[in-house]
């Protein structure tokens, strides 16, 4: 078991997501960068499904009642284990009653935990994704109790310099959306050779851009949306929707991103640039 001193800003117990359910209008959720969340549960032999930690902005302090392994990834938080530095993506061996610390973010926004065997919390609809309304509580809080399963695994390390590149990366790769044939020639030369930058109203939800673009196709009807849809609203503001997105939206659909672009924006902060680049369907 191990117990939280200090949740930081935003810490989730996230897996892969909930589907199979929006026509329900349930969102998907799950880990906002997949790919560094299975490269943890890689790391310690997990299965990819495993629950995890995913940490936001800031890092949060963990008490370890229990022996276990662990593995962090993501952003640079500055992991410590009793005051002392550790190394991402590789495994960590756990003694009860270390205690596990964050400092400053040195690069990317979200940092994920994996535990050897995931954690065992609460299971709706096949996640154990936390999602306000869904869960009993759409975050951790302090003084709560993180039960792990009892697993043993063996553990192997992978590239922390291919994966912080993918951080670091602004290329938004995308596909056309069903509206982007709407667009004027001018929006479409706009949006896809402009730099955008990331405005400070972004969360598990979505990301709105700084800059706009003239909006100059008709509402339409509500149709469905998912994870990386980019939405044009009638002000000519954009949205991307993320993994906690609502099902379906009103406003035109011009892009969607390709699953690897949604992790890379996760990592996004305020201010940060991007590049749309649309993806030829082969």
């Amino acid at each position: 078991m191990i117990k939280v001193i200090d949740p930081g800003f935003y810490t989730s117990i996230q897996d892969k997501g909930r589907f199979g359910f929006q026509n329900y209008g349930v969102p998907v959720s799950g880990c906002m960068d997949e790919n560094s969340a299975k490269i943890a549960n890689q790391i310690l032999r997990n299965l990819t499904s495993s629950a995890l930690l995913e940490l936001t902005m800031t890092g949060c302090s963990l008490e370890f009642k229990k022996d276990t392994i662990i593995a962090v990834t993501g952003s640079d938080m500055n992991a410590k284990l009793n005051s002392f530095s550790i190394q991402m993506y590789n495994k960590i061996d756990v003694k009860e009653g270390d205690l596990l610390s964050f400092g400053r973010f040195e690069y990317g926004f979200r940092t994920y935990i994996a535990f050897q065997g995931g954690i065992k919390s609460e299971k709706v609809m096949k996640s154990r994704s936390m999602y306000n309304g869904i869960t009993k509580s759409f975050k951790i809080q302090k003084n709560d109790k993180i039960v792990l399963n009892n697993s043993i695994n063996k553990s192997r390390s992978t590239n922390q310099e291919k994966i912080q590149k993918l951080i670091l990366s602004n290329n938004i790769e995308c596909y056309k959306g069903p509206e982007f044939h709407k667009l004027s020639k001018e929006n479409k030369e706009n949006l896809l050779k402009k730099q955008f930058s990331i405005s400070n109203n972004h969360n598990r939800m979505g990301y709105i851009l700084n800059e706009k673009i003239k909006n100059n196709i008709k509402p339409i009807i509500t149709s469905h949306v998912m994870p990386g849809t980019v939405q044009l609203t009638p002000g000519g503001k954009i949205i991307i929707l993320m993994r906690d997105c609502q099902t379906t939206g009103g406003y035109p659909r011009i892009l969607q991103l390709t699953n690897n672009a949604i992790n890379i924006l996760s990592q996004k902060m305020t201010n940060s640039e991007i590049k749309f680049n649309i993806k030829q369907i082969s």
